[in-house]
Protein backbone atom coordinates (compact mmCIF):
# COMPACT_ATOMS: atom_id res chain seq x y z
CA UNK A 1 0.00 0.00 0.00
CA UNK A 2 1.49 3.67 -1.03
CA UNK A 3 0.78 6.37 1.20
CA UNK A 4 1.01 9.90 -0.29
CA UNK A 5 2.63 11.09 2.84
CA UNK A 6 5.18 8.11 2.77
CA UNK A 7 6.01 8.91 -0.45
CA UNK A 8 6.23 12.69 0.29
CA UNK A 9 9.41 12.01 3.19
CA UNK A 10 10.52 9.92 0.99
CA UNK A 11 11.26 12.41 -1.26
CA UNK A 12 12.33 14.92 1.24
CA UNK A 13 14.83 12.31 2.42
CA UNK A 14 16.45 11.90 -0.91
CA UNK A 15 16.34 16.01 -1.38
CA UNK A 16 18.24 16.22 1.87
CA UNK A 17 20.46 13.73 1.09
CA UNK A 18 21.32 15.23 -1.99
CA UNK A 19 22.17 18.54 -0.38
CA UNK A 20 24.16 17.06 2.29
CA UNK A 21 26.25 14.69 -0.34
CA UNK A 22 26.61 17.93 -2.40
CA UNK A 23 28.11 19.70 0.86
CA UNK A 24 29.97 16.27 1.51
CA UNK A 25 31.73 16.44 -2.05
CA UNK A 26 32.12 20.10 -2.21
CA UNK A 27 34.44 19.83 1.30
CA UNK A 28 35.74 16.55 0.19
CA UNK A 29 37.44 18.83 -3.39
CA UNK A 30 38.46 21.32 -0.97
CA UNK A 31 40.56 19.02 1.05
CA UNK A 32 42.08 17.86 -2.48
CA UNK A 33 42.85 21.00 -3.44
CA UNK A 34 40.64 20.76 -6.31
CA UNK A 35 38.39 23.79 -4.90
CA UNK A 36 39.26 27.03 -2.81
CA UNK A 37 36.69 27.63 0.12
CA UNK A 38 34.20 29.18 -1.08
CA UNK A 39 32.50 30.02 2.74
CA UNK A 40 28.97 32.05 1.29
CA UNK A 41 28.42 29.20 -0.89
CA UNK A 42 28.74 26.38 2.29
CA UNK A 43 26.59 28.54 4.40
CA UNK A 44 23.86 28.86 2.40
CA UNK A 45 24.05 25.08 1.93
CA UNK A 46 23.91 25.19 5.50
CA UNK A 47 20.68 27.67 5.36
CA UNK A 48 19.01 25.34 3.05
CA UNK A 49 19.47 21.89 5.21
CA UNK A 50 17.96 24.24 8.69
CA UNK A 51 15.16 26.14 6.97
CA UNK A 52 13.45 23.37 4.99
CA UNK A 53 14.07 19.76 6.54
CA UNK A 54 14.31 21.45 10.22
CA UNK A 55 11.77 23.73 10.03
CA UNK A 56 9.12 22.30 7.79
CA UNK A 57 9.81 18.80 7.60
CA UNK A 58 10.51 17.56 11.26
CA UNK A 59 7.39 19.52 12.58
CA UNK A 60 5.09 17.76 10.00
CA UNK A 61 5.93 14.15 10.77
CA UNK A 62 6.10 15.07 15.00
CA UNK A 63 2.41 16.62 13.96
CA UNK A 64 0.68 13.91 12.11
CA UNK A 65 2.58 10.82 11.02
CA UNK A 66 3.96 10.63 14.59
CA UNK A 67 1.36 11.31 16.68
CA UNK A 68 -1.44 9.30 14.54
CA UNK A 69 0.94 6.16 15.13
CA UNK A 70 1.65 6.80 18.43
CA UNK A 71 -1.69 6.25 19.28
CA UNK A 72 -2.00 3.17 17.38
CA UNK A 73 1.26 0.93 18.16
CA UNK A 74 3.00 0.49 21.60
CA UNK A 75 5.56 -0.93 19.53
CA UNK A 76 6.09 2.80 18.05
CA UNK A 77 6.38 4.66 20.90
CA UNK A 78 9.94 4.58 21.59
CA UNK A 79 10.70 4.42 18.45
CA UNK A 80 8.97 7.87 17.64
CA UNK A 81 10.23 9.12 21.40
CA UNK A 82 13.68 8.60 19.78
CA UNK A 83 12.52 10.36 16.39
CA UNK A 84 11.28 13.08 18.40
CA UNK A 85 14.14 13.84 20.42
CA UNK A 86 16.26 14.48 17.89
CA UNK A 87 14.07 16.37 15.97
CA UNK A 88 14.28 18.42 19.19
CA UNK A 89 17.98 18.32 18.77
CA UNK A 90 17.80 19.90 15.48
CA UNK A 91 18.55 23.35 16.20
CA UNK A 92 21.81 22.86 18.23
CA UNK A 93 23.34 20.13 15.76
CA UNK A 94 22.30 23.07 12.84
CA UNK A 95 24.56 25.59 15.48
CA UNK A 96 27.73 23.09 15.57
CA UNK A 97 27.88 22.74 12.07
CA UNK A 98 27.34 26.85 11.83
CA UNK A 99 29.62 27.58 14.31
CA UNK A 100 32.49 24.82 12.55
CA UNK A 101 32.26 26.63 9.20
CA UNK A 102 32.55 30.39 11.12
CA UNK A 103 35.90 28.81 13.09
CA UNK A 104 36.93 27.18 9.55
CA UNK A 105 36.42 30.64 8.31
CA UNK A 106 38.53 32.34 10.93
CA UNK A 107 40.88 30.18 11.30
CA UNK A 108 41.69 29.22 6.95
CA UNK A 109 43.14 26.00 6.34
CA UNK A 110 43.51 24.66 9.78
CA UNK A 111 39.91 25.27 10.29
CA UNK A 112 38.86 22.67 7.69
CA UNK A 113 39.46 19.00 9.97
CA UNK A 114 36.97 20.33 12.50
CA UNK A 115 34.37 21.88 9.66
CA UNK A 116 34.68 18.49 8.26
CA UNK A 117 34.79 16.36 11.24
CA UNK A 118 31.29 18.26 12.14
CA UNK A 119 29.97 17.69 8.98
CA UNK A 120 30.50 14.03 9.03
CA UNK A 121 29.13 14.07 12.47
CA UNK A 122 25.60 15.47 11.08
CA UNK A 123 25.66 13.79 7.80
CA UNK A 124 26.08 10.45 9.68
CA UNK A 125 22.87 11.34 12.27
CA UNK A 126 20.95 12.90 9.71
CA UNK A 127 21.16 9.01 7.51
CA UNK A 128 20.66 7.12 10.63
CA UNK A 129 17.66 9.36 11.72
CA UNK A 130 16.36 8.76 8.31
CA UNK A 131 16.91 5.03 7.79
CA UNK A 132 15.11 4.68 11.49
CA UNK A 133 12.22 6.20 9.88
CA UNK A 134 11.95 4.68 6.55
CA UNK A 135 12.66 1.33 7.76
CA UNK A 136 11.40 0.93 11.35
CA UNK A 137 8.53 3.85 11.02
CA UNK A 138 7.34 3.11 7.58
CA UNK A 139 6.33 -0.41 8.35
CA UNK A 140 4.79 0.03 11.79
CA UNK A 141 2.80 3.02 10.25
CA UNK A 142 1.45 0.32 7.01
CA UNK A 143 0.36 -2.28 9.71
CA UNK A 144 -0.83 0.26 12.36
CA UNK A 145 -2.64 3.48 10.06
CA UNK A 146 -6.43 3.25 9.64
CA UNK A 147 -7.52 4.43 6.29
CA UNK A 148 -8.69 7.21 8.04
CA UNK A 149 -5.79 7.87 9.99
CA UNK A 150 -3.70 7.93 5.86
CA UNK A 151 -6.74 10.58 4.88
CA UNK A 152 -5.62 12.93 7.82
CA UNK A 153 -1.81 12.48 7.58
CA UNK A 154 -2.19 12.62 4.05
CA UNK A 155 -4.20 15.97 3.73
CA UNK A 156 -1.74 17.54 6.11
CA UNK A 157 1.11 16.56 4.03
CA UNK A 158 -0.18 17.84 0.60
CA UNK A 159 -1.71 21.00 2.19
CA UNK A 160 1.45 22.51 1.33
CA UNK A 161 1.92 21.80 -2.30
CA UNK A 162 5.48 22.15 -1.87
CA UNK A 163 6.83 22.99 1.39
CA UNK A 164 10.51 22.84 -0.41
CA UNK A 165 9.70 25.88 -1.96
CA UNK A 166 8.81 28.05 1.30
CA UNK A 167 7.47 30.96 1.79
CA UNK A 168 6.75 33.13 -1.71
CA UNK A 169 9.26 31.04 -3.43
CA UNK A 170 12.58 31.45 -0.79
CA UNK A 171 13.54 28.17 -0.48
CA UNK A 172 13.29 27.28 -3.98
CA UNK A 173 15.77 31.03 -4.43
CA UNK A 174 17.69 29.57 -1.91
CA UNK A 175 18.01 25.98 -3.84
CA UNK A 176 18.45 27.99 -7.18
CA UNK A 177 21.35 29.98 -5.93
CA UNK A 178 23.00 27.18 -4.18
CA UNK A 179 23.05 24.79 -7.78
CA UNK A 180 24.11 28.08 -9.83
CA UNK A 181 27.37 28.55 -7.40
CA UNK A 182 27.85 25.42 -6.58
CA UNK A 183 30.71 23.61 -9.21
CA UNK A 184 30.62 20.68 -10.94
CA UNK A 185 29.27 17.81 -9.85
CA UNK A 186 27.35 19.26 -7.46
CA UNK A 187 25.59 22.36 -8.87
CA UNK A 188 26.23 24.39 -11.98
CA UNK A 189 28.62 27.04 -11.44
CA UNK A 190 32.31 27.09 -11.95
CA UNK A 191 35.22 26.03 -10.38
Amino acid sequence: MSNKSLDIIHDEHRALAAMLSGLRGLVASIEAGRLKPDFELMASMIEYIEMVPEKVHHPKEDSYLFARLRERSAEALPIIERLEAEHREGDARMATLRAALEAYRREGESGLAGFQGALKTYIEHEWQHMNTEEHLIFPLARKHLSAEDWAHIDAAFLANDNPWQGPAGKYAALFTRIVNTAPAPVGLGGG
